[in-house]
């Protein structure tokens, strides 16, 4: 597995990586992980792996940490 970048944006720790054909997309928030896989074909150049760093993509992938952190404090609170 090789590492293509790493970075801290907005609190997400982004991690992506090339393994096996694909790019691993790895955006993590505390105990929160968010996994995403696309096949190596579907992008000319890695350079093109930052369009999933801005815009509506990472803008749902907040909203979905926020749902996720929301629904795991509900159930720690039920224990």
């Amino acid at each position: 597995m090789r590492v293509v970048k790493e970075l801290i944006q907005e609190e997400i720790r982004v991690s992506i990586f090339s393994w096996n054909n694909k790019y691993i997309l790895k955006f993590e928030l505390g105990p929160m992980e968010q996994t995403f896989k696309l096949s190596e074909m579907d992008v000319l150049e890695e350079s093109e792996l930052d369009t999933f760093l801005t815009g509506d993509f990472f803008d749902k992938v907040k909203n979905r940490f926020d749902e996720m952190g929301k629904t795991f404090r509900l159930q720690l609170e039920n224990l």
